[in-house]
């Protein structure tokens, strides 16, 4: 019957479609402003807005961002992907392993911060390689899109999609989703999504200049590092290496002892304690004092061995107490905690040993600087803050592989139904607090407070539609449009629908707006109600189409420099072949 209510929900619906299509107000307040027209018109109480924050899955999604962070504070992330991309040179190879590596890695881990961390990565090897990263950043999102759709936990969009079966009171009883019930659809998906970017979608990648993804300062700085003992560069010809393919870092020359050779010397193997001068931007060098390639850098010293440390940018001031001193003499390690990588002065080259040279006002230091440094200047009028490069924290290994091997365990106890995921990751994180890795002041800022807000609101959203019988309304519409092609042709409509709001407007909001339809049709045709539920969970997370359909691509796109037309070119094909895939799976398992 059709009621006030349902009339009133119908225009809450209506204005979250033309507001975020339109992008009239956020994501977060236009479900707020929706929300709160149907409480005050007495349809949603307090109880059932808030009730969402009960929800276990919407907490899991919390403490798996809070646990992602954590893991990136390890760096352990870039450096399985420094030993993994070292080898790589050419660019089906780079692609290959790229997307079989993100893919795997983004069924267990959150796929938004596992994109931000292989982003740099593509940039930095495109450089080095010669080829624009718009040939990449695309399958690198859709391979993060393609591996979180395998599990519960890949993608935020499956937790929410569980939350609301928890909550949702059409089908009596309803089972939970479980961990693994995503891989009948996922895998073979994943294999033939990489299948559709290796043999068809990359010709139709765009070869575009890249946008610089890097915030460090475009100066130029010259820097010194040595050939270590035991590097594996010791007997190498210089052409044997990639120090000179690197953009953005140019060896200038290499000393040894009393002897200096020019770049161009391609035939030199390097002997142990070898002096190499790199010039570069800021990015670039503390990249060299992270990785080093064999190289240490002879300022840093005994510094590298700090737990905490960073890079930093200062210029020195106009009335600075340091003017005309030398670097020796000024004592910058014992004075501030850092040491001085290298000196920029109005773009004249500095050739002089870094601790010889007088300092002038205005000129650009690059420190390496430890924890104490703050503390000790903050008093100092000597100098001023510029930029903050790049942090270094260095966390024991067993603190590593409790957290990783945690996560592991949790997904396991979760699977066989022992511990809940929610306890599991509850004691997992605050054993990283008690480790140190992460503290109680450092979680509000791991935490996604609009994504909180919008899963909440999307869940009173599906209970207003419950409540008011507007989803039963709706429900009876559609089947009566899709009836005639029968249970398969229903499933067809439901993933084209949602597929189409995921990619228009966001995936959280379609799966909050079609869920109740889609679990209510399942109902009232008396059909098992999980292809129903897994057709919505695949449709809403699945989504290649538009660089606004899933936060990767909408990360991707202006660092790739890509159009609307990238996205709908390549992306179009690989949802009608997941849309036919999925639909065809489901109705072979469950009808």
């Amino acid at each position: 019957m059709f009621t006030f209510d349902i009339i009133l929900v119908l225009i809450a619906l209506i204005f979250i479609l033309y507001s975020l299509y339109t992008e009239l107000f956020g994501v977060a307040f236009t479900f707020l402003i929706a929300i709160l027209f149907l409480a005050v018109f007495r349809i949603l109480t307090p109880d059932e807005i808030l009730s969402g924050l009960g929800n276990e899955q919407v907490v899991v999604i919390l403490m798996l961002l809070v646990w992602g962070d954590m893991m990136r504070k390890t760096a352990v992330i870039e450096k399985l992907f420094d030993r993994l991309f070292r080898n790589a040179r050419s660019y089906n190879g780079f692609l290959t392993r790229m997307m079989v590596i993100v893919a795997t890695f983004s069924s267990f881990l959150n796929n938004t911060p596992l994109v931000a961390i292989m982003m740099p990565y593509v940039h930095n090897w495109c450089k080095r390689n010669g080829y624009s990263p718009s040939r990449f950043l695309i399958p690198l999102s859709y391979a993060a899109i393609l591996g979180g759709s395998v599990t519960l936990i890949g993608t935020s969009t499956n937790l929410i999609v569980a939350g609301m079966v928890e909550d949702q009171n059409i089908i009596p009883n309803l089972p939970e989703l479980k961990m693994f019930d995503f891989v009948w659809v996922g895998i073979p998906m994943a294999i033939l999504g990489y299948l559709y970017i290796i043999l068809v979608g990359k010709r139709f990648l765009p070869d575009r200049h890249a946008v610089d993804i890097n915030l460090g300062s475009s100066r130029t700085y010259f820097i010194e590092a040595r050939v270590r003992s035991g590097s594996h560069l010791i007997g190498m010809r210089l052409d044997e290496t990639n120090f000179l393919d690197q953009k953005g870092l140019l060896l200038v020359e290499i000393m040894r002892e009393n002897i200096t050779f020019p770049n161009y010397r391609t035939d030199l193997e390097f002997n142990e304690d070898d002096i190499l001068v790199f010039a570069g931007d800021t990015q670039q060098i503390a990249e060299l004092v992270e990785k080093g390639s064999g190289l240490v850098v002879p300022e840093i010293g005994m510094m590298s061995r700090r737990k905490k440390a960073e890079v930093i940018e200062i210029v020195v001031s106009q009335n600075s107490s340091l003017i005309g001193k030398e670097l020796k003499e000024i004592n910058f390690r014992a004075k501030y905690d850092a040491a001085v990588l290298s000196l920029h002065r109005n773009g004249e080259n500095i050739t002089n040993k870094i601790e010889d040279i007088d300092l002038r006002a205005g000129d650009v230091l690059l420190l390496y600087a430890g924890s104490a440094f703050t503390s000790r200047t903050q008093s100092s009028q000597d100098f001023y803050f510029i930029s903050h490069v790049k942090d270094f924290v260095k966390i024991e290994n067993y603190k590593v592989y409790i957290l990783l091997g945690g996560l592991m365990v949790a997904i396991i106890l979760a699977t066989l139904g022992l511990v809940s995921l929610f306890i599991s990751l509850l004691i997992l994180l605050l054993t990283g607090m008690i480790l140190g890795i992460s503290s109680p002041k450092e979680l509000p800022k791991s935490l996604d407070y609009n994504l909180a807000l919008v899963i909440v609101l999307s869940l009173a959203l599906g209970i207003a539609m419950i409540k008011t019988q507007a989803a039963d309304f709706i429900a009876s519409a559609f089947i009566a449009l899709f009836q005639p092609f029968g249970k398969v042709g229903i499933l067809f409509g439901i993933y084209l629908i949602t597929t189409i709001l995921a990619a228009y407007i966001t995936n959280k909001a379609s799966v909050g707006i079609i869920f109740p339809i889609a679990l209510t049709i399942a109902y009232k045709m008396n059909l098992p109600p999980t292809p129903f539920i897994l057709t919505v969970a695949y449709a809403s997370a699945a989504n290649f189409m538009t660089p606004h359909g899933y936060q990767t691509n909408l990360m991707v796109y202006g660092p790739g420099n890509y159009s609307f037309k990238d996205f709908f070119k390549i992306g179009t094909p690989l949802t009608m072949i997941y849309m036919i895939t999925t639909v065809a799976i489901l109705s072979l398992i469950y009808f």
